[in-house]
């Protein structure tokens, strides 16, 4: 039984969504605003955050990043609905993926199953090649982790799976619909806009140059590629 963390002030959201999620079979602990949710993670072993980004005590976007600076643990942000900027911004402070309001219980549990989907595929499977180098860029996929110049860099689980596929396609053009479908789990749930932020932070810790990366460079109008 997965264990999921809510953080959000709204007391009728709150109780709607936990009850929703509870009659999916998850385990939901609950906090009101950032402070009290970071405790939580601190004091629970948690498989997934729910977070919204308007509290009444701190930025989500704060906690966001601190959530992000302590654990890999994945992140789902709440957002309102014609707010692209929350969007792309939580997105960019470390999110794995997000809804909008009003949210839909159904969506938000196919949502979470996707991305924890995914997260236990991953860890449970071991790949072929083991290693594989990219310019000073390598993966170690025995291990887990990304190194840039022999140093490890700091990946949350759904970069090191994005970086993971483009590896496994090498020189091929993957298109955002194909990332969404193979990296987040999903098809017609997904936004190009969430491939677009993964990519543009994976570049900011991979490249030597983030605006004009040479590693993963962009087909235009189709997608990405990881040059070989």
């Amino acid at each position: 039984m997965n264990t999921l963390l809510f953080i959000e002030d709204d007391d009728g959201i709150r109780l709607a969504l936990r009850l929703a999620l509870e009659d999916e079979g998850y385990t939901v602990h609950e906090a009101v605003n950032g402070a009290e949710g970071l405790a939580a993670l601190r004091e629970h072993d948690v498989d997934l955050v729910l977070l919204d980004l308007r509290l009444p005590d701190m930025s989500g976007f704060d906690v966001c990043r601190s959530i992000r600076a302590d654990t890999i643990t994945p992140i789902i942000i709440i957002t309102a609905q014609t707010d692209t900027y929350d969007m792309v911004a939580g997105l960019e402070a470390g999110a794995d993926d997000y809804v909008t309001k009003p949210v839909v219980p159904k969506e938000l549990a196919a949502r979470i199953r996707a991305l924890l989907r995914r997260v236990h595929l991953h860890e449970a499977s071991v790949a072929a090649p083991a290693s594989a180098r990219f310019g000073d860029v390598e993966l170690r996929r025995e291990q887990g982790i990304v190194l840039k110049a022999g140093e490890e860099v700091s990946l949350t689980k759904t970069e090191y799976r994005l970086f993971c596929e483009f590896a496994d396609h090498a020189g091929a053009v993957l298109s955002r619909d194909q990332l969404l479908e193979r990296v987040w789990g999903y098809e017609y749930l997904g936004d190009s806009r969430l491939v677009d932020a993964h990519v543009r932070r994976l570049r900011l810790k991979i490249e030597d140059h983030p605006d004009d990366p040479r590693l993963i460079v962009t087909a235009r109008g189709i997608g990405y590629r990881l040059m070989s």
